[in-house]
């Protein structure tokens, strides 16, 4: 569904090779960090870890989705390379990777969106939440 919903919007599809060339031109206004998933295991490798190196050398402001792309979310290891972010909006609840004390140099400022996961969903995972989106759908944390 999520593909289908993106495909209308106009954008340009690239190829890893193509996108790699096309970040060396230092144009726009902010990087969206969404290159690896939560589950990430190791060092970045191949592509993957070219393009994070490459968002590292831009002087655009980096937004990483959910996590930077290169740190463990539960453990907090910074793996090389790590995308550097300017600041980090986690998603639902924060990792535990993401408050670690070292992590503050890729993390930068933390901000927790809401994505409205029912409370149901957490009491049954046993997990005690209270309301935190009452005022609103994005709280910075440091």
């Amino acid at each position: 569904m999520q593909w289908s919903i993106l495909k209308k919007f106009p954008l340009e599809k690239k190829t890893a090779e193509r996108a790699l060339k096309s970040l060396s031109n230092n144009k726009g206004d902010l990087i969206l960090d969404a290159v690896i998933g939560y589950s990430l295991a190791g060092n970045p490798r191949g592509w993957t870890a070219k393009m994070i190196e490459r968002i590292n050398l831009l002087s655009i402001p980096i937004l990483a989705l959910d996590v930077p792309s290169g740190l463990d979310a539960t453990t907090g290891e910074i793996y090389n390379p790590c995308v550097q972010a300017t600041a980090t909006m986690t998603l639902a609840l924060p990792k535990t990777g993401l408050v670690k004390p070292d992590v503050k140099q890729v993390v930068r400022s933390l901000y927790l969106a809401d994505i409205s996961v029912p409370d149901v969903l957490y009491e049954e995972m046993g997990i005690n939440v209270p309301p935190l989106f009452l005022n609103d759908t994005l709280i910075r944390l440091n």
